[in-house]
């Protein structure tokens, strides 16, 4: 585990309203020692790399993991019994066995990340919210859910609730939550699976009723639609979602997490897709050419490695398989990795294995 003044000072580095790159550096690369020192995993595929606390310099030089790494290894920096939590991949097909781990020693440094972000992002705040996905209690794993009721804990006013869970929607809760919504002209924001959505639009289709939202009413949506509803065009997604529930696409706001990172980051709406995506002064994001690993310029396409000090007891820097481009006020994303981009990502993730069991 990160000493106990490691993490104060994280903490403390979250709280800060902003920082440079400099200071930036400075928290990446005692963190990164930190890593390479009790991370026996991710330590073997440092040093393979030649990329050590005695060399590195610049948190770009950070090693970055495949995400698919989580699948195959244990990375944590503390005793996996000793933790708290663990997060785990929502994969469809296939046994727990087969999910990404993302062990969490505790999870003050999470919640401060989301807390702090999510302030910043999302609101008007407190408001009565909707949520369209399961509880806590039925998904203890899941990183979104503890994220949702983390939302509804810190920035819901009395009678949120959650609509969803491990049947589905329910129906009846969430038509009448809109309506007195409606009838009391109270602003309300609905969180939840992109998937989700989806299911309300289509249960709100057959009904001849008018469910535009109060004023000051905003959606949140987050993780696509992984072949749990009817894939629909970015552009009519959010047309639809702006239609239906009178929100503007400029308060259709998108999050975009994993589970492998511990900071979600925000768009300031859907007014235009692909909307930028920015994350906070605790996490960069750069894109590379996964064949060569290199940072390709600003403005080109590549995939996204975001690095976030929020992940102090894994690992600080995540090679996805998301195409993105990255410009001075955050990133678009493109899709994912195909083609030549995805063989790059797939020998990224066999070089990893290779060197972290060496």
């Amino acid at each position: 585990m990160a000493t106990t003044h490691l993490i104060q000072d994280l903490l403390d580095f979250i709280a800060l309203p902003d920082t440079d790159d400099a200071a930036f550096n400075v928290m990446a690369l005692r963190l990164f020692a930190h890593q390479v020192r009790h991370n026996p995993a991710y330590a073997r595929f440092c040093q393979s790399r030649g990329r050590t606390p005695a060399t590195v310099r610049r948190w770009q030089d950070i090693p970055a993991v495949p995400v698919n790494g989580f699948k195959q290894l244990t990375l944590s920096c503390t005793p996996i019994q000793a933790c708290e939590r663990v997060f785990m991949t929502s994969g469809t097909t296939g046994g727990d066995e087969h999910k990404g781990r993302h062990y969490h020693p505790d999870l003050r440094v999470y919640d401060a990340s989301m807390r702090r972000h999510f302030a910043d992002c999302a609101g008007p705040t407190p408001i009565r919210m909707a949520i369209l996905f399961p509880d806590e209690a039925a998904l203890p794993n899941s990183s979104l859910a503890h994220y949702l009721e983390l939302c509804r804990q810190e920035f819901g006013q009395p009678g949120s609730r959650h609509c969803w869970d491990l049947a589905g929607m329910d129906e009846a809760g969430l038509l009448a939550f809109l309506r007195n919504a409606r009838a009391e002209q109270q602003p309300v924001a609905l969180l939840g699976a992109s998937y989700s959505f989806v299911h309300l639009m289509d249960a709100l289709a057959g009904l001849n009723e008018d469910f535009r939202l109060p004023a000051g009413s905003w959606l949140l949506d987050t993780g696509g639609f992984k072949g749990r509803s009817r894939e629909i065009p970015m552009e009519s997604f959010y047309a639809q979602l702006s239609q239906l529930f009178g929100v503007s696409r400029e308060r259709c706001l998108n999050m975009y997490g994993m589970t492998e990172l511990s900071t979600q980051c925000y768009d300031r709406g859907n007014a235009v897709v692909p909307s930028v995506k920015r994350g906070p002064h605790w996490m960069r994001t750069r894109a590379i050419d996964p064949l060569t690993g290199q940072s390709v310029p600003d403005g080109e396409r590549g995939i996204l490695v975001h690095t976030d000090l929020a992940n102090c007891n894994s690992v600080l820097s995540i090679l996805t398989e998301d195409v993105g481009i990255v410009g001075p006020d955050g990133f678009q994303l493109l899709g994912r990795a195909e083609g030549a981009e995805a063989k790059g990502c797939s020998l990224a993730v066999e070089s990893f294995v290779q060197a972290a069991r060496a």
